[in-house]
């Protein structure tokens, strides 16, 4: 009843949600310009933009640039952060693959660690590395994402402009939105501090150093930014990040918010130009809810039916390996659920320490990489999969394909189909490397099928921008800093970069007046088939990767 509740919730908020966002991606009048407008001003004036309206091209020049601009910055912080301020805890420099690793993973929105957080950083890049590049990387997502949903709906004429739909969004939703999750946070026992290390006598006598430091404020926009890291090690997993149930629920609504919200904004932009579609974002929307609640199923039953290897030994349970008792299976399954079907890489549990088939469960979530997805770029992906299913379902029945009143032509379908590849590639060619190159193989800590699945789980999470992983994989090496480096960087902007290119290429043949559609788009006999052909395409691309790895230890197992 708990989680029935908690997704109900979910699903109201993002609605109402979407609505202010509507106003924020078309730059509408609003009651919140007297307060945000003065702002956005004098950062507009501070940058020195012109808020010219941007052809796709210059669209994507600019949203590359301002990238490669913070990913440098960030690298060279990293690399000198032990001669900065805010270092009360005498942490050292990051090594140069680590510093590359680093900023490419919080760059491109993974927040891929190979560091412990409360050792490898300094407060100072906890805050203008880390927390910065959460809030930039998530906006960039954000903008791409309205971009190609301006173009695809026609609701303006115009792609817009870079600097403005990252600007609205930071000053509108995640700076506001962040604020008061922390103060939440704050509110439950999250520390916000520039102190050092507690020292501390316990109750045998012992001598323990505990950390913190400014740890709410990196919380609240790792979740709603859909960024993950942990500014500790272990993650949400620990009291100081996620001190109560309370903070759980909060951690998982703010992930879920804002993807969730695009969804329902598309439908309303798809609502503007007069075409009676808009039903065809709930389409996708309950398509994404399907996929969600079969793997949370899968996941909860699988934890709670426990380990098989302990049935055999007299003791039975549910799995709690690697879990904190205060969350238990149920929702130590909901958490990692929420966190790879949303692409946010934040951890509450050890994932490693999952059953076989819990395992299973965000390792597929990932692969598939559009079950509501990160900020922005879940719905992107999951477009190309309606655009496929849409091109052989016209096919099927002898039709021209068109997605929106615009035909998919053999152009599109060429950037579709690579967008579709990138990701399995960069996932199934790095995941054997990790097994070729000298020394690579000796970071898998587990034989047989578990030490497949740490390796592909590590190459899945780079390339779906998640940053989660199997933790028993000894990853701060060079080969794998530098390796899942590429990856996340690959995987991130060659995608947003095509994407573009094929809503840019559309868009010259759409036909706002056309009533009839080849594939009726908003019926739930449309949503079977797009559920349909998402499992055929992802199960014939990562099924004969998936039986090395979770499927053969579960039946290793029996």
């Amino acid at each position: 009843m708990e989680v029935a509740i908690f997704l109900i919730i979910f699903t109201v908020l993002a609605y109402f949600l979407s609505r202010y966002l509507y106003h924020v991606a078309l730059l509408m009048p609003a009651a919140p310009d007297k307060v945000f407008g003065g702002i956005e001003r004098l950062i507009y004036k501070l940058i020195g933009t012109e808020l010219m309206p941007m052809s796709g091209k210059t669209y994507v020049k600019h949203f590359l640039l301002f990238n490669a601009c913070m990913g440098v910055v960030s690298f060279i912080l990293l690399t000198v952060q032990q001669w900065l301020f805010l270092n009360p805890n005498g942490n050292l420099n990051q090594s140069m693959t680590l510093a590359f690793n680093t900023a490419a993973s919080f760059l491109t929105n993974t927040n891929l660690q190979h560091y412990a957080g409360e050792s490898g950083l300094t407060y100072l890049t906890q805050m203008i590395v880390v927390t910065y590049l959460m809030f930039t990387s998530s906006a960039s997502g954000y903008a791409v994402c309205i971009a190609m949903l301006r173009r695809l709906t026609g609701v303006t004429d115009v792609i817009g402009n870079f600097y403005q739909d990252v600007v609205r969004f930071i000053v509108r939703v995640l700076i506001p939105l962040s604020f008061i999750v922390s103060i939440f946070l704050i509110s439950q026992g999250t520390p916000q501090t520039f102190k050092g290390n507690l020292t501390i006598e316990t109750l045998s006598g012992s001598i323990q150093r505990m950390a913190y430091g400014p740890i709410a404020s990196l919380e609240s926009i790792k979740h709603i930014g859909t960024n993950g890291g942990g500014f500790l090690g272990a993650n949400s997993s620990t009291p100081f990040e996620n001190p109560t149930i309370w903070t759980n629920y909060i951690e998982m609504l703010s992930m879920m918010m804002i993807p969730g919200a695009l969804v329902f904004l598309f439908g309303r932009m798809l609502m503007k130009n007069g075409r009676h579609i808009h039903r065809h974002a709930y389409v996708i929307f309950g398509t994404m809810a399907a996929f969600f609640l079969m793997f949370f199923a899968i996941a909860v039953v699988s934890e709670i039916k426990g380990n098989p290897v302990l049935h055999q030994l007299g003791i039975a349970g549910a799995n709690m390996e690697g879990k904190e008792v205060r969350f238990g299976p149920v929702f130590s399954a909901l958490f990692t659920t929420v966190t790879t079907a949303f692409t946010t890489g934040t951890v509450n549990n050890m994932h490693d320490s999952l059953t076989p088939l819990g395992g299973l469960t965000p390792l597929v979530l990932m692969m598939l990489n559009a079950i509501f997805g990160g900020e922005g770029v879940g719905l992107m992906n999951m477009l190309i999969y309606v655009m496929l299913t849409v091109f052989l379902c016209s096919l099927m029945v002898g039709k021209t394909p068109d997605y929106l009143g615009m035909k998919i032509e053999a152009r599109e379908m060429k950037l579709i189909a690579l967008t579709f590849l990138i990701h399995p590639l960069l996932i199934l060619i790095f995941s054997a490397l990790a097994f070729i190159v000298p020394g690579a193989s000796d970071a898998i800590t587990n034989p047989s099928f578990h030490g497949v699945s740490q390796v592909l789980y590590e190459m899945t999470s780079a390339s779906a921008n998640n940053g989660s992983g199997f933790e028993g994989l000894s990853d701060d090496t060079p080969f794998w800093n530098i390796a899942t480096g590429v990856v996340m960087l690959l995987a991130r902007y060659v995608p947003i970069v095509l994407q573009i290119m094929i809503a840019s290429s559309l868009v010259n043949k759409k036909t706002y007046q056309k009533e009839t559609e080849t594939i009726q788009l908003s019926t739930p006999f449309f949503g079977v088939t797009l559920f349909i052909f998402i499992v055929l395409l992802s199960g014939l691309t990562f099924l004969p990767v998936l039986l090395l790895g979770p499927i053969g230890e579960f039946l290793s197992l029996r």
